[in-house]
């Protein structure tokens, strides 16, 4: 069965604590559908997971459709929401509704998602039928602005406006907030005073639900980590070991041996 928003809601209703993860393409969409995630997301850090930027800031519409589209293609069952990049939503209000229906037209976005209390797009978004799912905390289109990745929420005249952020985008119909990078008793707060699902990265245990980048909970991502990453394998590691598995047995003539070969017999031409 597909997960729909109307899940989303019936999951905070209920108490039930829900997955949700990044992906960026066709084979992994598919691994993480078979898995049982119900929530998928072609978050803008494919700039820095699988376009090699230094940061989010440059990823382009036409990137995030291009991996919305691959992902699309590979689930069944989970739902799929997509990222607005940077520069999609900023210049104006027209921006950000032809940008966000374009996620879901040509991208096959089921949600858009987009960082900060623009209360105006949601509003707007929603009115015409485009689920819409917030971000607030540590916003990393607003890197530079926010002061780096440092914990947001610290002081309470933060939390309170927080609490008022999400409230303003519930109201507006947002069908979801994701809390990025706050201390768990402002999530903890925070979930309590919403009726829409929260959905903590590096906010603590009291959210409704976790996002994590697959790259970096795989293990194939490396350098430095944030500290509330997880690791639950390390696919680097496995990946780099069959690479030299494989370079060591062409070098030595181990493959292709007779099983991995067509060895049929070459019939005379009539």
């Amino acid at each position: 069965m597909t997960t729909t928003v109307l899940d989303l809601q019936r999951f905070k209703e209920e108490g039930q604590r829900f997955a949700m993860l990044t992906c960026y393409d066709y084979p992994t969409a598919q691994v993480l559908d078979e898995a049982g995630i119900p929530v998928v997301l072609v978050g803008d850090t494919l700039g820095i997971f699988v376009l090699g930027y230094e940061t989010t800031l440059p990823v382009t519409m036409d990137e995030v459709v291009h991996h919305t589209r691959a992902v699309r293609r590979g689930l069944t069952k989970a739902l799929l929401v997509a990222d607005l990049p940077f520069g999609a939503y900023q210049a104006s209000l027209a921006d950000g509704v032809a940008n966000a229906v374009r996620l879901v037209k040509e991208g096959g976005a089921a949600v858009v998602k987009l960082e900060g209390a623009e209360v105006e797009l949601v509003s707007t978004l929603t009115s015409k039928g485009v689920p819409v799912m917030a971000h607030l905390g540590l916003t990393p289109q607003s890197f530079h602005e926010l002061g780096g990745n440092r914990v947001q929420a610290r002081t309470e005249k933060a939390v309170l406006g927080l609490l008022a952020d999400a409230r303003r985008l519930e109201e507006a119909g947002a069908c979801a907030v994701v809390l990025e990078a706050v201390p768990s008793e402002a999530a903890r707060r925070v979930t309590e005073a919403l009726s829409i699902p929260t959905i903590g990265i590096g906010a603590g245990p009291h959210c409704d639900g976790q996002v994590l980048v697959s790259t970096e909970m795989f293990g194939l991502s490396s350098g430095h980590q944030p500290r509330f990453v997880k690791r639950y394998a390390d696919l680097r590691s496995e990946m780099a070991a069959a690479a030299k598995a494989f370079a060591e047995d062409v070098a030595s003539g181990g493959y292709p041996d007779a099983e991995h070969s067509y060895d049929w017999e070459i019939r005379p031409t009539e």
